[in-house]
């Protein structure tokens, strides 16, 4: 091992581990030629096992038991052929300096881990130059050679860098059997012969136009950003309502979004639009995502409040369940406070419709949920939440809790005064009821996780609504504010 330690980049892409042969520079071709040299015929598919990625003493041994002659004086042939062949015509493959630069400019350490011997990688070093590694390791380093896992590991101890923090770039099987045995992302680049999709692995025909962000995405936890949208009576009271919903749910960057009052047919006609997956839920309720559905929960004809759920697949292996919830509007425990000065016990007595339609939706829940998988649940709750007014133990929202469900909007903004999440309403600054009182501002429409961490949550309103009933021009087609949460999966 030749290493000299460079300094640590942050997480996600800590490093870039480089097969040599067939990889950075085209020769497993030369390879190949030396081997049938000095089999004397030529090699088949049938072959490729024996020969492709292999070290030269498991080539050497090979060729010994089919043709009888010492594998020593095999290996001594295979170095010799080989090396001259690499001193006379190495040739980098596409992309590959360019690739390397770049990682070098963003101070992404690299290392060649090779199962070729020291002596062929310093001539292959040579010609890449040195410099362009923190590290090499070759067959001569580790007591093991590919398939197996070390030469990776001992490449990310020199470096000091976690396997799982890492992409190798490889060409065969038994190079990506190595790098995914140690523990590291794979992106694979067959030279000779194919190499299948796997998880955790990206296949790629060229390191052509590879760049060090898409090698960091390969490392990074997958995210998930989910959004809640109450689309008011389908976004009929707005003109132009379902253009003006699409551009809404594409600004925003949302991966799922669970809807309510969809008004019978927007789920399936905004994702027709966006080329989505889609579940409808009786006529009020869907949900929306990029990412593929795997399951559907809860009852398909539900009335206008309830829940539904789906299951979706965010990576390969990793899913995650989405449910939507629209509980019932009245009574309305901040109209109750700011207009009737109703106490908190009532004001908590009369939570008691949308506190036993939480727990309906909490069991639902409860049933389907499965080990391992984190579980969102959205929606318009209409009732403010504990966590904003501690004057009133709001059940509905400590119902939720007490199941174990996070408020993802709280976790990224802890004072409700600083950061009040305001939903209802954008439209109604005034009461509707032409009094000229002032709408209670509240909180009322969430995005509860359990099993995931929040990277950010924010509250959605675009351009500036003109306030009901003058409303049909408004570029937001709701009376609701969308509430959005970027969440990261746990590790896999």
């Amino acid at each position: 091992m030749s290493p000299h330690t460079p300094d640590r980049p942050q997480r996600p892409l800590q490093a870039v581990l480089f097969d040599m042969d067939g990889t950075l520079v085209d020769t497993e071709r030369l390879w190949w030629e030396a081997v049938e040299q000095v089999a004397g015929r030529p090699l088949t598919e049938a072959d490729e096992p024996d020969v492709l990625g292999r070290p030269v003493e498991h080539t050497a041994a090979w060729l010994g038991a089919l043709t009888g002659r010492p594998a020593a004086d095999l290996a001594a042939g295979l170095h010799r052929e080989f090396a001259e062949r690499v001193r006379t015509g190495i040739v980098p493959r596409p992309g590959a300096l360019d690739l390397l630069a770049a990682l070098a400019a963003a101070g992404i350490p690299t290392a060649l881990v090779t199962a070729s011997p020291r002596a062929v990688a310093d001539v292959v070093l040579d010609a890449l130059g040195a410099g362009r590694f923190a590290v090499s390791v070759t067959a001569d380093d580790t007591p093991r050679t590919k398939p197996a896992p070390d030469p990776y590991l001992a490449a990310c101890r020199a470096l000091g860098v976690e396997p799982a923090a890492c992409v190798a770039v490889e060409d065969t099987e038994t190079g990506v059997a190595s790098a995914e045995a140690a523990g590291c992302a794979v992106l694979a680049v067959p030279s000779l012969a194919p190499i299948g999709a796997a998880p955790g692995r990206t296949v790629r025909q060229s390191l052509a136009g590879v760049t060090e962000q898409e090698l960091s995405r390969m490392v990074a936890p997958p995210s998930l950003t989910v959004m809640s949208w109450n689309l008011w009576l389908g976004g009929s009271r707005v003109e132009d309502h379902r253009a003006k919903q699409l551009k809404a749910i594409l600004d925003s960057g949302a991966d799922v979004v669970g809807l309510q009052e969809t008004g019978g047919t927007a789920a399936q006609e905004l994702a027709g639009a966006l080329g989505w997956h889609h579940h409808r839920a009786g006529e009020n309720l869907g949900v929306l995502s990029r990412h593929p559905i795997t399951a559907r929960f809860g009852d398909p004809d539900v009335g206008f409040y309830g829940a539904a759920g789906v299951r979706i697949a965010v990576a390969p292996g990793r899913e995650v369940d989405v449910w939507t919830a629209h509980l019932h509007y009245t009574p309305y425990g901040p109209y109750e406070a700011a207009f009737d000065g109703l106490p908190a016990a009532e004001l908590i007595a009369h939570e008691e419709v949308r506190l036993a339609q939480m727990r309906d939706a909490l069991q639902r829940i409860a049933e389907v949920s499965r080990e391992g998988v984190p579980v969102v649940l959205v929606g318009d709750f209409n009732c403010p939440s504990h966590l904003d007014r501690p004057d009133v133990a709001w059940p509905v929202t400590k119902a939720a809790e007490e199941a174990g469900l996070s408020d993802s909007f709280r976790e990224a903004h802890p004072d409700p005064a600083a950061v009040p999440g305001h939903t209802w309403s954008p439209v109604h600054p005034v009461h509707e009821d032409g009094s000229g009182r002032p709408e209670p501002q509240d909180r009322i429409d969430y995005v509860l996780h359990r099993g995931l961490t929040v990277r950010d949550a924010r509250t959605l309103v675009t351009g500036r609504p003109r306030p009901w009933p003058d409303v049909a021009h408004n570029d937001w087609p709701s009376d609701h504010a969308a509430v959005i949460t970027a969440f990261v999966l746990p590790p896999g």
